[in-house]
Formats: structure tokens, C-alpha cells, sequence
């Protein structure tokens, strides 16, 4: 029998609502504070942002790319203008993926995505070692149809390329513990699994709208909701953090 040696890496998302915080005031700066003071874990691997470019356009970027990247050490992975809605985003659809330098970045690929409100997924292609990894981020629609839908159109997505450990993070909007019918695996066409932990309302959440979820043969492993004083009151979402253990 073939031995496989786990690993782990650590994945951050977090809606930041825009940099509106709940006293109404749009200020990224605060938020970039937060990311820095409250936020941000020494070995984090990859950091994912939702709402983090405006929604009307031009869709310019919320807060500065080079100051995430001085806080966070990551690397921002929308350089290229193609990987952005309009050359004044910062990514796709309002979300934004930053990784470790130590993954080699395969592929960087967008997903448009059916709804009322612009809707969006980044996919990245990347290698940690011998693995093979495939990171998706989204920011789902408020409807259970739409986001039927969406991940639907993720799913076909997926099945045009190779098979290899996927990551799901973002805002996925599913308040159902168990994932629903968006989630499920007659969906995707394979199981993603992860824990359900509430992110939203922000001061007493109990609702689990934000994911980081995985397939086989990889898990999710310590998964905790972030808190603070600064995160209360930078966005509506709290930060979710987890460690997926994947094999090499």
C-alpha cells in the first residue's frame, strides 16, 4: 500500500462588506487595520476577500493590493489585467485571492456567474510540493435558485480540467449547516465536506454564510470564526479561518 504523507495549509476568507463598517462609514483604511491588528495569523497560506472591489462601475478596488500583500506577505493573484473585471479592480466580481510565494501558480481562471448582482468565481491552479491543488473562490447569490445555479455552472467548470483536490471558500450566502441543495454533491457531482460555523450577523452570528470547504482526499480540519472589536465593527461578515489538511 502506497504511504501518504499529510500536510496542511491555512486558509483565511472574509467579506469585507466593501469597507463600509456598521457605523455606516466606508473607510478601508480601518479595514486594512483590522486585516493587520485582528485579522491576520502568522502562517496563513491563502487569504480570500469578498466584496472587496465597489459594485457599480468602474469596480475599483477597496483597499491597496501592496499594502495586503506588506501586511500579509501573500501575493496578489489578479496582476494580470485579464484575471480583473476592469483594469480598476483589484478582482473578479468583488473577490480577490491571495497566496503563499511558496505555491507554484499554475492557472489563474474566472467564472461569470448568473444573478441580479454581479457574481463571480476566481479559480487558481496551483502546486504546493507534489500536490496539486485548485483553489475556488466565490461570493454566492442571497437566492437558493441562483445559487443552484451558480454552482452548477462552477461544477461544469471543474469537470473540463484535471481532477485534483479543490478548496471552495467565500461568502457561499448558505445558511443551511448541511450545505442545502447548492452544496450538495448531486450539484457539484463530487463532496465537498467542512464545518458549518455562524459568520453572520456580525455581533451575535449564527447563521454559517461563509465556507471553506474540501474534497477527498483532503479534510477540514480546525476551523474558527475570528473576533474582535475592530472585526465588529469593519464589516457584517466575521473572518472565517481553517486549516485543510491535503496529501502529498
Amino acid at each position: 500500500m502506497q504511504h501518504i504523507t499529510p500536510t496542511t495549509i491555512t486558509c483565511l476568507s472574509w467579506n469585507i462588506h466593501r469597507g463600509r463598517g456598521n457605523d455606516g462609514i466606508v473607510d478601508p483604511g480601518r479595514t486594512l487595520g483590522v486585516l493587520r491588528d485582528e485579522v491576520w495569523r502568522l502562517g496563513v497560506d491563502a487569504l480570500f476577500l469578498q466584496e472587496a472591489d465597489e459594485e457599480a462601475l468602474p469596480h475599483r478596488g477597496v483597499i491597496d493590493v501592496a499594502s495586503v500583500e506588506t501586511v500579509t506577505g501573500l501575493r496578489h493573484m489578479h496582476m494580470d489585467p485579464a484575471t480583473r473585471s476592469t483594469p480598476e479592480s483589484h478582482g473578479y466580481r468583488g473577490v480577490i485571492a491571495y497566496l503563499h510565494p511558496g505555491f507554484n501558480i499554475e492557472a489563474v481562471r474566472l467564472i461569470d456567474l448568473a444573478g441580479m448582482c454581479p457574481r463571480g468565481a476566481v479559480v487558481v491552479d496551483a502546486l504546493k510540493g507534489a500536490s496539486r491543488l485548485r483553489f475556488v473562490v466565490t461570493h454566492l447569490s442571497l437566492s437558493q435558485v441562483l445559487r443552484v445555479a451558480q454552482m452548477r455552472t462552477i461544477a461544469q467548470h471543474l469537470k473540463r480540467f484535471d481532477d485534483r483536490q479543490v478548496i471552495l471558500c467565500g461568502d457561499l450566502n448558505e445558511w443551511r449547516p448541511w450545505g442545502g441543495f447548492a452544496l450538495s454533491r448531486r450539484i457539484l457531482g463530487q463532496a465537498f465536506h467542512g464545518p458549518a460555523k455562524p459568520t453572520f450577523p456580525i455581533k451575535r452570528p449564527f447563521l454559517p454564510l461563509d465556507r471553506i470547504l474540501t474534497t477527498a482526499p483532503g479534510h477540514v480540519g480546525e476551523c474558527q470564526v475570528l473576533d474582535g472589536p475592530g472585526i465588529r465593527m469593519a464589516s457584517d461578515h466575521r473572518p472565517l479561518i481553517a486549516r485543510v489538511h491535503i496529501a502529498l
